[in-house]
């Protein structure tokens, strides 16, 4: 966004005040949106190992974060304060093994029917699922890292479709 007022865009998100507002959507039609997002979490090969063999501290670490990311998929409204309570139709959290990180890439769709779209939502599963992972496996490292986190897809809206 540039900084001369002739060429910034609006925020919605702004009153005309500056005031933080929650944006109306009900104007809007309904239409089917999706957004996928992605992060990784590095660790060192041995940890990757240890929970990949299932040995873990805290046990289930991968089902864990694939749950939490899920519950959080359905919490961002809670969590975001200018979110959208949306009904979510299709919360999908993959985590993935990538020894040449080495550590784990996680991946979150979530899809809805509604005036507005997901992207916050699958954000903030991939963030939580990364979080939970570093939580369960904190005893096996400490100095894991959480990284990218963004957005790679989103369809559906007045906005249009977006590709990274």
């Amino acid at each position: 966004m540039s900084n001369n007022p002739e060429t910034t865009i609006p925020l919605s998100h702004l009153d005309p005040q500056g005031q933080a507002q929650m944006v109306d959507v009900s104007a809007k039609r309904q239409t089917v949106r999706q957004a996928i997002a992605i992060g990784q979490i590095t660790m060192q090969p041995t940890t990757l190992a240890t929970i990949e063999a299932g040995n873990a501290p805290k046990g289930d670490v991968l089902g864990t974060a694939r749950i939490a990311g899920i519950m959080a998929a359905k919490q961002t409204a809670q969590l975001i304060p200018l979110c959208h309570p949306l009904p979510l139709n299709k919360i999908e959290v993959l985590i993935t093994p990538d020894p040449d990180l080495p550590g784990y890439t996680i991946q979150a769709t979530v899809k809805t029917k509604a005036e507005t779209g997901v992207e916050m939502e699958a954000l903030t599963a991939v963030s939580v699922a990364a979080l939970t992972l570093y939580d369960m496996a904190k005893a096996l490292e400490k100095s894991m890292t959480i990284t990218g986190i963004r957005l790679l897809q989103k369809t559906g809206g007045k906005s249009g479709d977006y590709q990274a």
